[in-house]
């Protein structure tokens, strides 16, 4: 079926597929307990993606809170970050910090996981400045700031690491789509879904390294 996949539908499938593999291989890689990927992309370019991760886990601090929140900053960078990351092969892929930031902004998707990022590093300030007078609103920004820096910085440093694991199984993601018929009207919507299962089996998730949140 991909032999028949138009090469542009095929090149936007991979960048959305990269994207949904950085949220899974970075959470994975951090210690986050991982689910399902699905990916559906039509002829005219829309699509709908997903990485389930699960959230639920035992904290017994606030040092173990902190963690939390940065890893889970972190696997919400990761996502666009990743789908910056060149399909083609290269001795290292780096990413493109202009283009990421633009995806998270909102001008080529992502915008969710924008909002979370921005619900939950006020929360993680919060916890970490816990003394601030609320109308200390520069020393409130400069204290968001630091924080996005830091998580911002450690994303690219997981995402460059891992990037031939979120690539290969981004290419793998996209090598299972099939073309699904639909009832009364033309078929236009390549489908996949990747179960936590499926996943668990490959040989590159099992391979996922674990990774401190603090470098």
């Amino acid at each position: 079926m991909m032999k028949k996949m138009p090469p542009a539908i095929r090149d936007h499938a991979l960048q959305i597929a990269n994207h949904e593999m950085g949220h899974y291989v970075v959470a994975r890689a951090l210690g986050f307990e991982t689910g399902d990927v699905t990916l559906k992309v039509t002829m005219d370019l829309r699509h709908q993606a997903g990485a389930s991760i699960i959230l639920t886990r035992s904290i017994s601090s606030i040092e173990e809170m902190k963690e939390h929140l940065e890893g889970r900053l972190i696997v919400l960078f990761a996502g666009a970050m990743s789908q910056t990351l060149p399909a083609k092969h290269s001795a290292r892929k780096l990413v493109d910090k202009t283009k990421a930031t633009a995806i998270l902004n909102g001008e080529l998707g992502a915008e969710q996981d924008y909002a979370k990022v921005r619900e939950l590093r006020h929360l993680l300030r919060n916890i970490s400045y816990p003394d601030t007078d609320p109308a200390s609103s520069e020393r409130i920004t400069a204290e968001l700031k630091e924080i996005t820096d830091r998580v911002w910085l450690r994303t690219q440093q997981i995402v460059e690491a891992l990037a031939d694991t979120i690539t290969g199984l981004g290419a793998a993601l996209v090598d299972g789509m099939v073309i699904v018929e639909q009832w009364g009207r033309p078929a236009d919507t390549y489908e996949v879904v990747l179960t936590g299962e499926m996943l668990e089996r490959l040989r590159p998730v099992q391979a996922i390294p674990s990774l401190s949140v603090w470098a």
